[in-house]
């Protein structure tokens, strides 16, 4: 199996002024594609290759660097485009009412989740994550690493990601993450996002 950059379905220009074109060009064209040329590379000619990486990443020897690194910026770019939309739509139904049960409202999310997100040392992710029961948890992670990976210490399948790593930001935001990280809700795909959620428990 060989990996392909996914087509995004909006235009590198669509999520301005909250992302801004060149960002998500350079984005998608070599920070993603680079992720999945390598993963391409490391998987070649194993056992590997006739997995999803959604396989590779679950029974991951962490000690493998290049599929971790190149497996999980693969993957967890995949979902952070998928979750975005210049379409911004409105929470509701399930997804609404399990953020309340697990978060108290939606406010206390946003804190939470925006939380992970500026307090991520270095380059990494926050996440929303899904568990079987239907309950949710925020967490962040380093580098690619995600939470379908052993031992990362979240809990639960991702429906939501935000890349911190600089290269996601800083043409636009510079050092003012906690910004970027404010302007990522104004194009967050709920709908999206949901079907994640009902696909997760």
């Amino acid at each position: 199996m060989s990996f392909e950059l996914p087509k995004l379905k909006y235009s590198y220009n669509s999520l301005e002024p909250h992302i801004d074109a060149r960002t998500m060009e350079i984005h998608h064209t070599k920070h993603h594609a680079g992720y999945t040329a390598k993963l391409n590379a490391a998987i070649a000619d194993t056992p590997l290759d006739q997995h999803s990486v959604e396989e590779i990443l679950s029974n991951l020897d962490m000690s493998n660097a290049a599929v971790r690194n190149n497996g999980g910026g693969f993957y967890n770019h995949c979902l952070f485009w998928q979750v975005m939309s210049p379409d911004a739509n409105a929470l509701s139904g399930a997804l609404a009412d399990a953020i309340d049960r697990s978060f108290g409202s939606f406010d206390q999310f946003k804190a939470a989740f925006s939380a992970a997100a500026a307090t991520q040392f270095g380059s990494g992710w926050a996440w929303l994550c899904a568990k079987k029961g239907g309950g949710l948890e925020v967490c962040s992670t380093p580098n690619q690493d995600n939470p379908l990976m052993p031992g990362v210490g979240c809990d639960g399948t991702p429906i939501l990601g935000l890349d911190v790593w600089e290269h996601a930001y800083y043409l636009n935001y510079q050092n003012r993450r906690p910004d970027y990280i404010n302007a990522f809700f104004s194009v967050i795909d709920w709908k999206v996002v949901a079907e994640n959620f009902e696909a997760a428990v």
